[in-house]
């Protein structure tokens, strides 16, 4: 049963809609609101797609029904909020893992029983009952976010097709750099793609600026050709975005004397240095100690931070362009309640600033005095070895170039690089996303990758290794007599994972690559129970994790 709505539908909007450009109308008019379809709303950063979704609720709304919507990162809560309130005068239930369990519970009952039309939620969102459902939006379809990759693990993503499919309602899926599984089931046509290929108004597209570093004489990570364009752009009344995916002051501590580096005690990883709180960090298991005054092993004093982090990057922008505010935006800057709100409305104020970030600026943030983004570093995606890592880097590094030009003065992007003459990176700035996927979609097809073959992935992990082998090699052995490796299907492992030691435990994986997937679920159907009755089962840690975003 539906409860009666607590607000007036006759004074839904508290201000008018925005006006459709040609390309948005036609998107909008393709929308078909009754029944099961799936849209990819595909367009580029700052070409509207909010407004699509803002007027696609609306419509759902006055017919009687909800609207749940997902983002991916709680930080972009408080600004889709806004956007949300701006527009509608009615309520609009919110959920994330930030909340207090009173507040996750008055939001839980308000779209359980209807009194919510809107519901605006993270990932694990995607299980909210509604009373009356109406239409799923997911916006940033390819984000990472949206796969939980501990415990339970799903993606939100894949679950919204489902849930969309059984309630018999719409699904939109936005982003401006599709991931390659979205675009394949288009090609497939199982969803319709809907194109917006430019910015309303007079906002344009920025321009690509590579600069190659090889040889160059860095300040602090900054080429002269980027600190001039900074000053530049702040010296004109603008505002700076500088990118850098790398929290902390520097990732590495060693010593100048003996060599001697500052490793976790329980992972394959390097303590990250962060000098505010003067600890070294594990940005894998969490383990924390103090920064020594020695070196542990000569005694040495001479210490060393090797890298860029965001900390020192920060100092390094604050003694170059000390009458301009940077404002750094990243995990430690925004633990507290309403820091990152505060921030972004800061850098609304319009004034002469430089925003120095992660990805924490990269997803889904409006900010129209932007008109110069910077990439410090861009070639961390170019050799991974995880295969999804190129196109995790196209994509990361095109939402973040999206920042820059969103309002009525033109962008530009300066992308640092040892290799610029990289055939990913040229196509990504010198053409465009879509060409760019093009280039992936072809390798993986020729690797029988996904979205041209499907994985699963059994992960087994404990303090001895040999029992994690042991286990992973039963497991082989089973799958092989349940479905012999043919040209359909096959095993890799076991191996170690690409972080073989994480949080004291050793951690091997094994890959099963099937061509079908009916046949890879028959097999780990029939395989699971085998695996939770083995002895070996109950002395490691194992899991299952069908269609990894993650293969470390």
């Amino acid at each position: 049963r539906v409860n009666t709505p607590l607000f007036d539908p006759d004074r839904l909007l508290s201000e008018s809609p925005l006006p459709l450009y040609p390309e948005q109308q036609q998107a909008m008019d393709s929308i078909e609101l009754h029944g099961f379809h799936a849209y990819l709303l595909d367009g580029q950063t700052g070409s509207g797609k909010t407004e699509i979704y803002l007027q696609a609720i609306e419509k759902v709304i006055r017919y009687g029904r909800q609207a749940l919507v997902l983002i991916p990162e709680i930080s972009l809560t408080p600004q889709t909020l806004d956007r949300f309130k701006t527009r509608f005068n009615c309520p609009v239930a919110v959920l994330h893992s930030g909340l207090t369990d009173r507040e996750r519970v008055l939001a839980w009952d308000a779209a359980r029983t209807g009194t919510a039309p809107i519901v605006l939620g993270t990932r694990s969102a995607i299980f909210t009952p509604l009373a009356s459902p109406g239409i799923l939006i997911v916006d940033e379809e390819h984000d990472g976010s949206f796969k939980q990759q501990e415990g339970f693990r799903y993606s939100a993503r894949d679950l919204a097709v489902v849930r969309a499919r059984m309630e018999s309602i719409p699904l939109i899926l936005g982003s401006a750099t599709p991931s390659l599984e979205t675009r394949y089931n288009c090609e497939q046509q199982r969803y319709t793609r809907l194109v917006l290929s430019c910015r309303p108004g007079v906002a344009r597209q920025p321009r690509w600026q590579p600069v190659d570093i090889r040889k160059a004489n860095l300040s602090g990570g900054y080429s002269r050709e980027l600190i001039d364009a900074i000053q530049t752009h702040l010296d004109d009344g603008n505002q700076v975005l500088v990118f850098l995916n790398r929290r902390g002051f520097a990732p590495t501590l060693t010593c100048h004397e003996c060599g001697w580096i500052a490793d976790c005690p329980h992972c394959e990883a390097r303590l990250t240095v962060h000098r505010q709180v003067q600890r070294l960090v594990c940005h894998h298991c969490e383990f924390r100690q103090p920064v020594p005054p020695r070196c542990p092993v000569c005694h040495s004093i001479h210490l060393q931070c090797l890298g860029q982090g965001t900390e020192r990057s920060e100092e390094t922008l604050e003694a170059l362009f000390p009458d301009f505010p940077v404002i750094r935006v990243d995990r430690d800057s925004t633990r507290r309640k309403q820091a990152m709100q505060n921030m972004v409305d800061r850098v609304h104020q319009g004034e002469p600033c430089i925003l120095l970030g992660t990805q924490l600026l990269a997803k889904g943030h409006h900010f129209p005095n932007v008109t110069l983004v910077a990439i410090l570093d861009a070639d961390a995606g170019l050799f991974s070895p995880d295969f999804r890592a190129p196109e995790r880097m196209g994509q990361l590094i095109t939402q973040v170039a999206g920042r820059a030009g969103r309002g009525d003065k033109p962008g530009t992007v300066i992308l640092q690089s040892h290799h610029c003459d990289h055939p990913l990176l040229t196509t990504l700035t010198r053409q465009d996303y879509a060409t760019f996927s093009d280039l992936l979609m072809a390798e993986r097809k020729l690797a029988n990758l996904p979205p041209f073959g499907y994985l699963a992935l059994l992960r087994g992990e404990a303090e001895n290794g040999q029992l994690a082998v042991n286990f992973l090699s039963f497991a082989r052995q089973q799958a092989e007599m349940l479905l012999p490796p043919t040209g359909n299907i096959s095993y890799l492992g076991p191996l170690p994972a690409p972080m073989e030691r994480r949080g004291g435990r050793f951690r091997h994986q094994l890959t099963i690559c099937a061509a079908e997937r009916p046949a890879l679920q028959q097999l780990l159907a029939t395989l699971c129970p085998i695996l939770e009755q083995s002895p070996l089962a109950g002395k490691i840690r194992w899991s299952l994790d069908i269609d990894p975003q993650d293969m470390s």
